[in-house]
């Protein structure tokens, strides 16, 4: 079936990691949270790896570089390595060296992991935008980065200089909760110039294609947390995709989520990459997963049944997306949900 029609999650009858040959797992919100991993992902992945699955690590975060991200997995128990990871400060820095010449300055916005990828383009990363750069770059740069920083690009975008963006991903999660993320500061400089920027980061496809490039997946399988950029990001690579509910994803966006934001599998956690994956059969008027059957009414969606809680938010995920065809289910879903506790 292809992604465009989806209507339904899809069913395995081998474990993912039997099924794929690369899995392209985001970061935050999938394998760890505030810095510390994710319960089963560091068994799931160390799993999926044994049986010969390559694991790759694609984030919009481009403040940090591959090395360090691929220690704080390492520290995690999971051994990775620099060239496993992916970012989308790499994906803007190729994008940038595409259109600008060889050695040309690139004014930075945002922190270390800008200034390694523009290097490795051959490019050199400046400060000002009295440095006469040929591009500005806006990443994330934490919550530290100064006010100041925003005048620089500003002052260069309007003297002409193009502007590229890592991402537009408008928050980010921290310890402490959901904080800023980059597309917050790139509205910043957006209404100060009224410019547009050329962006690199999920669910665009200049992320892709640097992933692509860079693992040789022939039959990669997406793995995140988030609808707008991973599963987007899926949809726009025409690859498939696992949704885990670990992160900022629930009940609600998932069953009104419109055609590019419908993940071809749902699992709990990373366990759901070492199974099948439960088929979904039309039953009457309606769709059975496991013990549970769901069908949209009138004005709801309505759940019958028992069992397994994500059988039933797979049967309401069929009944949902097939009421809604291509647009978003806007049938009310709370008294279904509140029967699977999820």
């Amino acid at each position: 079936m292809s992604q465009s029609a989806r209507r339904k999650p899809e069913g395995s009858g081998q474990a993912l990691s039997e099924a794929y040959d690369t899995a392209l797992l985001d970061l935050d919100g999938v394998v760890y949270a505030g810095g510390n991993a994710i319960a089963y992902a560091v068994d799931s992945l160390a799993t999926a790896r044994e049986g010969g699955m390559r694991l790759a690590y694609v984030t919009n975060n481009a403040l940090r570089t591959p090395d360090v991200v691929a220690a704080h997995l390492t520290a995690l128990g999971i051994p990775t390595g620099a060239e496993d990871v992916i970012t989308s400060a790499q994906a803007v820095a190729r994008l940038i060296s595409e259109q600008v010449p060889e050695k040309s300055r690139v004014l930075v916005i945002g922190g270390e992991g800008l200034r390694v990828a523009l290097r490795e383009r051959g490019l050199e990363p400046v400060e000002s935008a009295d440095d006469d750069p040929a591009a500005v770059v806006q990443g994330y740069g934490g919550p530290d980065l100064a006010w100041a920083r925003f005048a620089e690009a500003s002052y260069a975008i309007a003297r002409g200089v193009p502007w590229f963006a890592s991402n537009t991903d408008l928050t980010i999660p921290s310890a402490r909760g959901i904080a800023p993320g980059n597309g917050a500061a790139v509205e910043v400089v957006r209404i100060t110039t009224g410019a547009e920027p050329q962006i690199a980061g999920k669910p665009l496809p200049p992320m892709h294609r640097e992933t692509i490039l860079r693992t040789g997946a022939k039959r990669p399988l997406v793995v995140g947390d988030r609808l707008d950029t991973d599963i987007e990001g899926a949809f726009n690579g025409e690859v498939d995709s696992l949704l885990v509910l670990t992160g900022v994803t629930d009940g609600p966006q998932l069953l009104a989520a419109p055609p590019q934001h419908r993940p071809t599998y749902v699992d709990a956690d990373l366990r759901g990459m070492l199974t099948g994956q439960p088929e979904i059969e039309e039953a009457g008027d309606g769709f059975r997963c496991g013990g549970w059957t769901a069908r949209a009414g009138s004005d709801r969606l309505e759940l019958d049944g028992d069992g397994e809680a994500l059988d039933g938010l797979r049967a309401l995920c069929a009944a949902a997306w097939t009421a809604a065809g291509d647009g978003s289910c806007e049938l009310d879903a709370e008294k279904a949900l509140a029967r699977l506790a999820l």
